[in-house]
């Protein structure tokens, strides 16, 4: 702090301030034209929002495009739709009976939610057949999968039977004859 003097005044004390002030002073380090970037990153849920946004927004100026629209339809054009209602409504079901078998006839579509879906190409995950750790080795004697030295040491003590049984419990059992 400036020491008090009898000549102190208000214009002293704002000058050794600004003389003091940090962000007065030059740093040449700084890069005079640096600015922040505007862009951040984005996360996983916000890019499925926006993309989801985007969609919705095309799916709602294609409704109310003209493409859509539906061109009217004169009776010979139409085939044998009726102004009887229930006449109407048989038609309709027809209509939608041979909209799926032609969907039949292409061959079932795979979704997410669909049952009838391809076997994984990935392998089969292995697990201790002792401890149910995963499995890095296989004893090529036994057959036994096992997670480290420890149960490889375990395995050596077993007996045939016993092995058979580690590996019925697996499916994988052998019967010899």
């Amino acid at each position: 702090m400036a020491p008090i003097t009898t000549a102190s005044n208000e214009t002293n004390h704002q000058a050794l301030l600004d003389k003091l002030d940090i962000a007065k002073i030059q740093k040449p380090f700084r890069n005079p034209n640096f600015k922040a970037p505007q862009r951040r990153n984005k996360s996983v849920k916000q890019i499925l929002s926006d993309a989801s946004r985007r969609e919705a927004s095309l799916l709602t100026t294609q409704n109310n495009s003209g493409a859509s629209t539906p061109m009217p339809v004169t009776p010979t054009e139409a085939g044998s739709l009726h102004p009887n209602p229930a006449q109407a409504s048989q038609d309709l079901s027809r209509l939608v009976l041979e909209k799926n078998q032609k969907a039949a006839q292409t061959g079932p579509s795979v979704t997410y939610t669909s049952i009838a879906a391809a076997p994984s190409t990935r392998p089969k995950k292995r697990y201790c057949d002792i401890t149910g750790l995963p499995a890095p080795y296989r004893d090529s004697k036994t057959g036994l999968y096992y997670h480290n030295k420890e149960v490889y040491a375990v395995i050596r003590g077993l007996s045939t039977a016993q092995i058979q049984e580690y590996l019925a419990l697996r499916g994988a059992a052998t019967v010899l004859k």
